[in-house]
């Protein structure tokens, strides 16, 4: 019989912290309950005492879900672990996920201890958390450039004190994955009562090994893993839920199992996308855009006689149809609701599907193929209908040796404002005037314009961060013209401002 490796997801919490994806509480509500329709054992939901937002967020989604256990994250701090044991109280199934940098650096730099004390500020957390939950998750921070003797050490004390699960996160990112495989082992080998507790993996992807890191330590004894939709997270990012079920999946001669149906991969990857407004890399392993695409003609050949010649993976079973619909002017409202579907996104009423299917032939009337992600855009885009201040037009004159000018107009609330302006390019003079509008005194910190898919006549997705009152607020604008995609993501972030 295989063994079962427990599938802990932190994409509402480390996967949340990378600038830009934040989500409401009502979008990490729809993310926990894809992850469980996906068979996700643990879901992080959130670090309780961080924000009264992140508090929210636990206490809601512990109502949310039923089956999963959901997990808060804390501080080894009283107070951490009392603020998440109060989120956690709608919870059916509860852990606290507490702990403590263990690493020389950590000890010296950060907390100015000693490992003696390190250990007992470990114990103390645990034993405190303990007398709230039976579940006690103990983190050591930076494991993977801590010495195996004494993270041993750590390890041992934490599980005596009551720890069920012991993270071993390699924070930085540094191991190789011998090395990170070898600590698992050590820690096999070494630890009396090892057998007590489920050691977990939590692999960051800094040189490009988290996933590699993380099956090795699998491969050495490690049955939980902690990871990430799309792999998103901190800096640069963590292991991807995703490539895990698939490697396991796939290699069957590891005799280890997952929960996840993997059916749900692809369209639970584009929801995560979609919301966090961050776009997966074409070339991302699992559910890239090119993930299953076949451009050589040697490989194109292969494919059509038989696809395992160069497919390992049935695109069916990550969620994506082998025979896809293309999208024409053509195509009617029921090949726009099923993509709809295929890509996560569930549309309940018949009108909004009218609204988006109308921007539709607006939009195929410009391309020769509507692609996912334009479907996707569109989809995210009726949303914006609700906003308070609103794109009515833009018009934009400019050319070589030709100073640009703008006109725009804003529905605001139902009134109708106007204003025109130059500037050093059409971008600059659109947002002029649109700041003649909107009277306030706001910076634009951050402009990112990114090309959905090739092609001239493609949609291009813009990305803003703009300061106002000392906050950040991020948009986000999709149009075929670039121009007016800008606006839209400006107008995104007016629209977030806390006034």
């Amino acid at each position: 019989m295989s063994e079962r490796l427990f599938i802990f997801d932190t994409t509402l919490r480390d996967g949340e912290q990378v600038p830009g994806c934040q989500l409401n509480t009502v979008e990490k509500i729809e993310v926990a309950k894809s992850l469980e329709l996906m068979g996700v054992d643990v879901i992080e939901a959130g670090f309780p005492v961080s924000s009264p937002g992140d508090f929210n967020s636990v206490v809601e989604i512990s109502k949310a879900v039923t089956w999963p256990t959901i997990c808060a994250l804390t501080r080894a701090v009283e107070k951490d672990i009392d603020v998440a044991v109060e989120a956690l109280k709608y919870a059916k199934y509860k852990r606290i996920h507490t702990g403590i940098g263990t690493s020389d650096a950590h000890i010296k730099y950060k907390f100015n201890s000693t490992r003696e004390e390190i250990i007992e500020h470990a114990v103390a957390a645990v034993k405190y958390a303990k007398k709230f939950v039976e579940d006690v998750e103990f983190y050591a921070e930076d494991a993977g450039r801590t010495d195996n003797e004494y993270l041993a050490r750590v390890v041992e004390a934490v599980i005596k004190a009551g720890a069920t699960v012991v993270n071993i996160p390699d924070t930085t990112g540094y191991c190789l994955p011998m090395e990170y495989g070898e600590k698992i082992k050590y820690l096999m080998e070494h630890v009396d009562g090892i057998d007590r507790a489920i050691i977990s993996t939590h692999c960051h992807n800094d040189l490009g090994m988290a996933t590699a890191n993380t099956l090795s330590g699998i491969v050495n004894g490690a049955r939980q893993v902690e990871v990430t939709v799309n792999g998103i997270g901190e800096r640069a990012g963590n292991t991807s839920l995703e490539e895990i079920a698939m490697i396991l999946k796939c290699h069957k001669s590891l005799d280890i199992d997952t929960n996840i149906n993997t059916t749900k991969i692809y369209p639970v990857s584009r929801m995560v996308s979609g919301l966090m407004n961050m776009p997966v890399q074409p070339n991302k392993a699992i559910v890239g855009r090119n993930a299953f695409a076949h451009s050589s003609g040697i490989h194109q050949d292969g494919v059509l006689k038989n696809a395992s010649t160069y497919e390992i993976i049935n695109p069916k079973d990550v969620g994506l149809e082998d025979n896809s619909i293309v999208l024409t002017a053509r195509s009617g409202r029921a090949a726009i609701k099923y993509r709809l579907s295929a890509l996560g996104v569930n549309v309940k009423s018949e009108e909004k599907v009218d609204k988006i299917y109308q921007k539709f032939l607006r939009l195929a009337d410009q391309k020769k193929e509507v692609t996912n992600d334009d479907i996707l855009m569109l989809a995210g885009a009726d949303t914006a209908e609700s906003h308070a201040v609103k794109l009515d037009f833009l018009q934009v004159t400019t050319g070589k040796g030709v100073r640009s000018v703008a006109s725009i107009g804003l529905d605001i609330s139902g009134q109708k404002f106007e204003a025109a302006s130059s500037g050093n390019g059409p971008v600059d003079a659109a947002i002029k005037a649109l700041k003649k509008i909107i009277m306030k005194t706001m910076t634009l910190k951050e402009f990112t314009i990114q090309a959905i898919s090739k092609g001239s006549d493609d949609v291009g997705k813009v990305h803003m961060q703009v300061e106002y009152n000392n906050n950040l607020y991020y948009g986000f604008g999709a149009n075929t013209d670039i121009v007016t995609a800008s606006v839209e993501a400006y107008i995104d972030c007016i629209n977030k401002f806390k006034v």
